[in-house]
């Protein structure tokens, strides 16, 4: 079973969070979705969160999806707490970019893009709230394109995805038309290296869509390799209720047991050492 991290992010109320209960609720991770506006959602544990409604501090879930393990982080869609989410950005395998379908792309959905192409993450789209009037997939897919990435492609089951994925890569166009399908190992490549962003449509809240999404998760993503060597990514830092300060870290390679001790640079420059 290949082990990933997908970040989940978005402008501020286009449905992430509701997207991510869905997931989890969906790959039966959780036994209810919980609901933002009635402060019971899974993932916005903080009492400040559920007060306001809005994510505020990155935090993480598992689920699986087929034979792929996922580490689900929810990110802040808030601008005030985007030093969270890109923080976060630098332990992502890949990212689910939530777009309203209403609204379209938004002035952070711009910035959230440019920050997933700064570090190189690459990116699944999920276009919510289709079920709303005014969200018109064909317009909406025309935009991604031209404002995002000609890369943008609809891997939906009800669209030619080895076709749709081809016409955004030459590579891929090449293999499609030498024996007139493509893999779904093909395709992921294609997407770990940004030639291809898949795109979805669907309503988060009915859980239209999602589903699709998930499927798409577990085909068209690949296990990043992982040094032998023991090396760690921190990218959180938070405190439990006695005050004790956690570390948050994804582990890059090799194994970290109790008590070992590691070496890490400190704020001078110089080597610390630590258990």
């Amino acid at each position: 079973m290949k082990n990933i991290t997908i970040g989940i992010t978005a402008h501020v109320d286009s449905g992430k969070t509701t997207l991510a209960e869905a997931m989890l609720f969906l790959t039966g991770s959780i036994r209810k979705a919980g609901r933002v506006d009635s402060g019971s959602s899974f993932l916005d544990t903080d009492r400040i969160e559920r007060d306001r409604g809005i994510t505020i501090f990155a935090s993480q879930a598992e689920m699986t999806a087929g034979d792929t393990h996922i580490t689900l982080v929810d990110t802040p869609g808030h601008v005030d707490f985007s030093a969270e989410t890109e923080r976060t950005m630098r332990v992502m395998d890949y990212a689910v970019l939530v777009i309203s379908g209403t609204d379209g792309v938004q002035s952070h959905t711009s910035t959230l893009w440019k920050l997933l192409r700064k570090y190189e993450v690459p990116v699944f789209i999920f276009v919510n709230k289709m079920d709303l009037i005014g969200a018109d997939r064909a317009a909406i897919m025309d935009k991604l394109r031209r404002q995002l990435s000609g890369a943008c492609a609809d891997l939906s089951y009800d669209a030619d995805i080895a076709e749709n994925a081809a016409a955004c890569d030459e590579q891929l166009m090449e293999l499609y038309l030498e024996s007139g399908a493509l893999t779904d190992e093909q395709i992921a490549a294609a997407v770990s290296e940004r030639r291809v962003i898949p795109c979805f449509f669907g309503s988060a809240l009915k859980m239209e869509g999602v589903e699709q999404l998930i499927s798409a998760l577990d085909r068209f993503t690949s296990e990043p390799e992982h040094n032998s060597a023991f090396g760690a990514r921190v990218y959180k830092i938070s405190y439990d209720s006695k005050g004790t300060r956690l570390t948050h870290l994804k582990v890059m390679g090799g194994r970290l047991n109790v008590r070992d001790e590691l070496t890490y640079t400190g704020p001078d420059g110089s080597d610390l050492r630590e258990r």
